[in-house]
Parts: structure tokens; C-alpha cells; sequence
């Protein structure tokens, strides 16, 4: 019986497999993602009309997020529909300035992502929000908060996991418990993949990516003394993360349009 349920298991993770755009790496797919971004998009709506959340906007700093995130979106939909993935990343694409002191920003499943005002000392400039924007735009098309979900879902059920892909437990009802709570935590791996990803993005947008390198030195120094910011939960290290965008810096550049 156990060897029975362990191929049950070997196969279902085979079946349930999707592609990373771009890297090409493959990554469980249990989770609905469809119905992961419909639960993204409530919690998000209920996020910024909660009358403790407040949103900034007609300032120059709001409308600069609206701006790069809204160049950044449209030049991922543009590339995305000229190499045969259709319309599949055409997202509902917002883009929110939020109050709060914490140094941190995010995109949920679907494109709604919110930048917190404390980040924006460190940003400094469009090339700088335009790296935090392009690394968490990444994560959102990487489909990492549904591979997270279904790492847990798999994890959590073990042999189960059969009985919920064929309709009972669902592997969605996780996703959508992430989603009500903004985003499950990312794997250094994930981080990985969204920060090269992030630098493509950024590039096909017009904006430098050499830039990036400056804004994590910058993030580096807000980091000294103290507990790291949320934006750097389960990230790699500081000196670890900015050698690793060196290395990557010629593959973006390739996408890189002045």
C-alpha cells in the first residue's frame, strides 16, 4: 500500500507540473491559479478600503508607482503575446502607494501589488523602484505564491494530496487561505528566480538593470543594525544577492530597450 501510494504521489506531482517563462524551470502546479488570483484580488480590495490602510494618491511619488509599474506590466504583456503565451500574463494590473514606515512592497497572484512609503527612500528613483516593482511583478508570473501553496498542500496531506486534486480537500482552498493573508513566504530559490526574472522585466520596461545594483547596495546599508526589512524575508544575503546580479546583468541587458 505505501509503495502504491508513493507512485500515486510520484505521479500526480509529474501530471501537475507548469513551466517558469523565461527560466524554463518547472514547478508544481496543484493549485488553481485562476482561482488563486480571484481571492487575490478581494483581499486585495479589502486591504486598501480598510480605514486603517491608507492609500496615497495625486502625489508625485504615487504616481510615479502607477507609472513604472504600468510600464513594466505593459512591456511584460507585450513580450509575452510576441512569444506565443497569448494573453495569459494580460493581468488586471494595480498599482498602490500605501503609508507605512515598514520598507517593503509586494504583487499578489493576478498583478495587484501595493509599495509601501518607507521603501521609497531606498528606491530613491525610477531605475531603483523599478527593480523592487520588476522582482515582485516576477514573482506573481513565476506563479510562486501557487507553487507555494501546493508545496504545502503536498506537504500537509502527503497520500491525500490525491483525494484533493480530484475534488474534495483542494489544494485551492490553501491557495486562497495565502491569498487572504497577502502572500505565502518565498523560498531563497523563488527569491532567486524573481530577482533574475525582476532584471529582465525592468530591462524590457527601458530601465537599466545595472541600476539594480546600486539599490541593493542601498538596501544593504538600511539592513545594518537591525532586524532585516520584509521586503528581505528569506532572501539570500546582501553580498550574495548583489554578485548574483552581476552575474545576470548580461543576460538582461539582451532585453535591455533605451
Amino acid at each position: 500500500m505505501k509503495i502504491k501510494s508513493t507512485i500515486l504521489v510520484a505521479g500526480l506531482f509529474l501530471a501537475s507540473c507548469s513551466t517558469v517563462p523565461l527560466t524554463g524551470r518547472k514547478q508544481l502546479a496543484l493549485a488553481d491559479e485562476s482561482q488563486l488570483q480571484q481571492q487575490a484580488a478581494t483581499a486585495y480590495k479589502q486591504l486598501l478600503t480598510d480605514p486603517k490602510t491608507k492609500v496615497i494618491t495625486g502625489t508625485a511619488d504615487a504616481q510615479r508607482v502607477k507609472r513604472v509599474g504600468t510600464n513594466i506590466a505593459n512591456a511584460i504583456s507585450r513580450y509575452m503575446q510576441q512569444n506565443g503565451y497569448g494573453d495569459k500574463y494580460n493581468y488586471a494590473w494595480e498599482f498602490n502607494l500605501i503609508e507605512s514606515k515598514d520598507i517593503n512592497a509586494w504583487c499578489m497572484p493576478g498583478g495587484k501589488v501595493a509599495v509601501y512609503t518607507g521603501i521609497l527612500p531606498v528606491t530613491k528613483d525610477d531605475n531603483g523602484l523599478a527593480t523592487v516593482l520588476g522582482h515582485e511583478i516576477a514573482h506573481a508570473i513565476a506563479g510562486h505564491s501557487a507553487e507555494r501553496a501546493s508545496q504545502t498542500a503536498l506537504a500537509q496531506a502527503g497520500v491525500g494530496i490525491v483525494g484533493a486534486s480530484t475534488g474534495s480537500q483542494s489544494a485551492a482552498d490553501l491557495s486562497g487561505y495565502a491569498a487572504q493573508f497577502g502572500l505565502l513566504k518565498y523560498s531563497r530559490n523563488q527569491e532567486s528566480e524573481a530577482d533574475r526574472l525582476g532584471l529582465i522585466f525592468m530591462a524590457m520596461a527601458g530601465y537599466n538593470p545595472s541600476t539594480s545594483v546600486q539599490f541593493w547596495q542601498r538596501m544593504s546599508a538600511a539592513n545594518q543594525g537591525g532586524a532585516p526589512p520584509e521586503f528581505l524575508s528569506s532572501h539570500p544575503s546582501d553580498a550574495t544577492r548583489i554578485a548574483d546580479i552581476q552575474k545576470r546583468l548580461p543576460e538582461a541587458m539582451k532585453y535591455y530597450q533605451k
